[in-house]
């Protein structure tokens, strides 16, 4: 067996998530965290677990990808899933979370545990002795250097922005309203504020969004000291600011994050031409994000700008968007699925560096990782998870993916092995599909718990 000495080095979702799956198994584990000590560049506190894009975690519908990958992570006894589910806020659909809340509580658990000693210190390399690096997509300088020379491989990046925050007093209710998608008749209230925007005044956003000046990437978002591939400056699809998508067409937002799909006004009881969503921020109903408006406008164009909207010409903003730097690994290069590292049999890895995205995708590689260094110590075979579960087909990908066009992934219903087609060979619904693709994926991790024993803790 070996020494039960853990180092996870980073306390975002992944790290904390690792730590608290290791500890409850017996291993004693210390969590390095460079904040507050030194800075991101993205976020703002000193708290672990820190939701910096976004406070939704995704769909809760136990139908949708997203939903399905949590209901697994509830199944195996996940920490954060737990107190996300203890710190929501009205969504939708979605589990979003009061952020300060969600944090204070991970750090209260992890801060409390008697196998966890948090350190306040960057970790410059990796350590000799077992060790997840969960250091995140903005994994310091000094560790990126580290990481190059132990796996010999380059790193790709790509960039992300942030969604602004407005103050809810600040909305004008009299032009704005309250509802959600798809709202049922009868329903007064929704969980999104929704700012409507006619033909007209779309337009006028569009040309003056494309017009404002933008942020000047900062040196250490230009390149990474060593190991960056060439020509891989790039957003991810799946967070591209708003100006960078008005670029590729005129009605790319109409069709986007600010689709009128499900929305229709109170006032009118049409469908705008456009909507911008506001979603609650925090428990309190004070804070209210833009969503899908992740941006790096100059930060007074973005008020002139964002001003626009109507019901928001007199927003204050809490936090203005802003773009950083994601860094991530060439994942099928140098990951196998348990998350262990191909050159190294005691290093680990977890969270957004793997490549999977999203934070409930950063929460599971953390919960698998967690599990996995355990049994390593205690000589026992690695957890693979099936791949017809949202989790295990998440680290597939990341496993085994090409490597020359790898890309952050999302869990989604693609990843999957296709189903069996039905005996009256008509095909399966959308719905239908769904539907299975979800009671497969909770089945098999309900098989894997009896199987090897992976009761919560």
């Amino acid at each position: 067996m070996m020494s039960k000495v853990l180092t996870v080095v980073g306390g975002g979702l992944a790290g904390t998530e690792a730590a608290w799956q290791a500890a409850n198994r017996g291993v004693k584990v210390q969590l390095y965290e460079m904040r507050p000590e030194s800075s991101t560049g993205a976020h703002t506190g000193g708290f672990l677990a820190e939701l910096v894009c976004s406070n939704s975690l995704g769909s809760k519908l136990a139908d949708r990808a997203s939903g399905v990958l949590k209901d697994e992570m509830r199944k195996l006894g996940s920490l954060l899933i737990a107190c996300a589910d203890a710190n929501a806020v009205p969504a939708g659909n979605a589990l979003a979370v009061d952020r300060e809340a969600f944090a204070k509580m991970v750090t209260d658990r992890i801060e409390n545990h008697s196998n966890i000693e948090v350190v306040r210190s960057e970790k410059r390399t990796i350590p000799s002795g077992v060790t997840i690096i969960a250091s995140g997509p903005l994994s310091s300088a000094s560790i990126c250097d580290s990481l190059s020379s132990l796996l010999g491989t380059d790193h790709l990046y790509f960039y992300d922005a942030i969604s602004p925050i407005v103050y809810a007093d600040t909305i004008d209710m009299s032009v704005a309203f309250e509802a959600s998608r798809y709202q049922k008749n009868g329903d007064t209230n929704g969980d999104y504020i929704n700012c409507p925007m006619n033909n007209a005044e779309y337009d006028r956003f569009v040309k003056a969004l494309l017009e404002a000046d933008r942020i000047p990437l900062r040196d250490f978002e230009k390149d990474i000291e060593s190991g960056v591939r060439a020509g891989a400056h790039r957003f991810f699809e799946g967070c591209l600011p708003i100006e960078i998508l008005a670029e590729r067409g005129h009605d790319a937002l109409a069709y986007g994050p600010m689709r009128p799909v499900g929305i229709y006004s109170p006032y009118d009881d049409k469908r705008p031409y456009a909507v911008v969503q506001l979603r609650r921020d925090n428990l309190a109903g004070t804070l209210y994000n833009i969503v899908g408006f992740q941006t790096n406008l100059k930060w007074p164009e973005q008020k002139e700008v964002l001003r626009m909207i109507p019901g928001l010409g007199q927003a204050r903003f809490a936090r203005y968007g802003m773009m950083h730097r994601n860094t991530f690994l060439n994942a099928p290069t140098v990951l196998n699925e348990s998350l262990q590292s191909v050159v190294r049999p005691n290093l680990f890895f977890a969270g957004q560096i793997t490549g999977v995205e999203g934070y409930a995708g950063n929460i599971a590689t953390g919960l698998l990782a967690g599990i996995n260094v355990t049994k390593l110590m205690n000589d026992e075979g690695l957890l693979v998870l099936p791949r017809t579960s949202m989790m295990g087909a998440l680290c597939h990908y990341v496993a085994n993916a090409d490597s020359d066009t790898f890309q952050p992934m999302k869990a989604n219903f693609g990843l999957f092995p296709a189903l069996e087609p039905p005996r009256d060979k008509r095909k399966w619904s959308k719905r239908e599909r769904y539907r299975l693709y979800s009671e497969r994926a909770l089945n098999a991790i309900e098989n894997l718990k009896v199987r090897m024993k992976l009761d919560p803790l």
